[in-house]
């Protein structure tokens, strides 16, 4: 990694800008305040590290990393160099990842080894997990033995598992002592973490045995053993369990706090609520993004990761349409004869399309939070086919009267409501059947179903249209 000092001297007057005295940094839509970010895009401009220091160092981490996904990516690099020291780095853990490591590429391993010793270890972790190994174990041979072991410990475990979620500090004590000496301890060691809601009991070789509440230590005589009042934790969770999981584990039983345990049980950190909202909002934004077929995509994205991020399922969806064309090509004689087919086909495969991506959409959310499994499953389906076939019915009526009354002509209403059940129903059942199928066989559905259900609606929605229609008329 480069090093940015500067020998160039920073003005530390006050400039004009220098007399901004707002406290909220936020306009009323949530987006950081226009006269906010000129301010600072001049004081960074002026090197004015008076303003700097007085306005921009104080932010809170979530809003410096507000500022930091606001402003220019030459600005950010200027800003994080003029507050040195004063720049709180775990407002890198608020930015996206290509923000993140932008900025950290351009600082010197001192000076993240320095802030990183100052932080939560799961913030620690989650800046070291994006550098290359070489810069990891430059940084991580800087610090002190203890803290390096903690942080090389939570960076073996796999990605999105508990283990790289958790923090590292935790208060433990033995089912010995008694709640006086507990106290005691509370009081008198200085490496305690800044905030906990719990105390772990642990045996000499570090198996978890229970846990016990602030508040009912509180409330206890000091001679009380700890073995006496600690309670079992009932859910204690695997390092190596994926961080959705100890989500829902959050969700399911309300929890504060979960102790983590290795394969053997032992306590190895505590996975805390405030980094579980964290894992829930990720994994709601990347189920979103992956259903539009976006993947990990963020708006700090260059044009050409965009591009190469997209192409892939563009790809596939052209080779759906074609599918789809080639089944209108199949109808070209009954379309030549009656040209309305061709002004109302787009509508059949439209309708199909939305409702098929709204059963999809639910089905989808239902897998990612383990709402749908194989117990239900067929209940579910039955209620989605029932869905399609009344949505077929009404809908089918409505578009055949418009069509019949359109065209003047009744045969083409009657195909086109034909056509609409047939294809809404279809259509509901490819919403779940395609993701269950998918999820099943180990793909992930958010990011695959959305092509395949448009595919199934298009040309089930063609086939049946035309294909009735050419049955019809030919008939007649």
């Amino acid at each position: 990694m480069e090093d940015t000092g500067d020998d160039d001297r920073i003005h530390e007057g006050q400039a004009e800008h220098s007399t901004f005295d707002g406290e909220d940094i936020y306009a009323e839509d949530g987006s950081v305040r226009s006269d906010f970010l000129m301010h600072v895009g001049a004081a960074i401009a002026d090197r004015d590290l008076l303003f700097l220091r007085r306005h921009v160092a104080r932010l809170h981490e979530s809003e410096m990393g507000d500022l930091l996904e606001a402003i220019q990516p030459e600005q950010r690099r200027q800003l994080v160099s003029l507050l040195g020291a004063d720049f709180d780095l775990a407002a890198l853990t608020e930015v996206d990842e290509a923000i993140r490591l932008d900025i950290v590429e351009h600082l010197p391993n001192e000076q993240i080894a320095a802030a990183l010793g100052e932080m939560d270890s799961d913030d620690a972790v989650y800046i070291l997990e994006d550098l290359d190994q070489e810069d990891q174990d430059e940084i991580l041979a800087k610090l002190p033995f203890t803290e390096r072991i903690r942080l090389r410990r939570s960076l073996d475990y796999p990605e999105s598992t508990a283990g790289r979620r958790m923090q590292t500090e935790f208060v433990a004590v033995p089912p010995f002592w008694t709640v006086g000496q507990t106290i005691d301890y509370l009081r008198e060691d200085a490496d305690l973490p800044e905030s906990f809601s719990q105390i772990f009991v642990i045996d000499p070789t570090f198996r978890l045995l229970g846990a016990i509440d602030l508040d009912r230590i509180l409330r206890m005589p000091r001679g009380t053993k700890i073995e006496a009042i600690m309670r079992e934790t009932n859910h204690p969770i695997p390092a190596e369990m994926d961080q959705e999981e100890a989500a829902q584990l959050f969700e399911q039983y309300d929890l504060l706090s979960a102790a983590v345990v290795d394969e053997n049980g032992r306590l190895v950190g505590v996975l805390t609520i405030d980094d579980v909202v964290d894992v829930i909002q990720e994994e709601a934004e990347e189920d979103l993004m992956r259903l539009g077929g976006v993947g990990d995509e963020e708006l700090s994205d260059t044009t050409i990761e965009t591009v190469r991020s997209r192409a892939p399922w563009l790809l596939v969806n052209l080779l759906t349409a074609f599918l789809a064309a080639s089944v209108i090509s199949l109808f070209e004689g009954t379309i030549e004869e009656i040209v309305a087919l061709a002004v109302l086909m787009p509508i059949v495969a439209g309708m199909g399309g939305n409702a098929g991506s709204q059963t999809m959409t639910v089905t989808v959310r239902a897998l990612a939070t383990r709402n749908l499994d194989i117990h239900n499953a067929w209940r579910v389906v039955r209620r989605e086919a029932g869905v399609g076939l009344l949505h077929g019915v009404a809908f089918g009526v409505m578009i055949g009267l418009v069509a019949g009354v359109w065209f003047h002509d009744a045969n083409i209403g009657g195909v086109i409501a034909a056509a609409m059940l047939i294809n809404m129903t279809a259509a509901a059942l490819a919403g779940i059947a395609i993701p269950l199928f998918l999820d099943r066989a180990g793909a992930d559905p958010a990011v695959s179903s959305a092509v395949f259900v448009t595919a199934v609606t298009d040309i089930v929605g063609f086939l049946a249209f035309l294909g009735l229609a050419t049955w019809w008329f030919a008939i007649r």
